[in-house]
């Protein structure tokens, strides 16, 4: 199966659903290469990259479910590089 590198960015607005984005990560570990969280308490907002390397259907369905929780905001940047697994 084709692996693709992608970068996901979040920010979230909604402090609610923090917890709620914390519980879909676990689902997605295999597949994570690094997470990095930047809390901008200036605006009272957090700024979440998320790194993976999976299939793209993989890569997809985590950001969907991201963005569909409230007050949260999230764009995917994939490599162009597509690999084997």
């Amino acid at each position: 199966m084709e692996s693709r590198i992608a970068l996901i960015s979040i920010i979230v607005e909604d402090k609610e659903s923090i917890e709620k984005l914390n519980n879909i990560f676990p689902d997605y570990r295999q597949y994570i290469v690094g997470r990095m969280g930047i809390p901008y308490h200036k605006r009272d907002i957090s700024i979440i990259s998320i790194a993976v390397d999976a299939p793209q259907d993989t890569i997809s369905a985590l950001s969907g479910k991201i963005g569909r929780l409230p007050g949260i905001v999230v764009k995917t940047a994939y490599s162009n590089l597509k690999l084997e697994n």
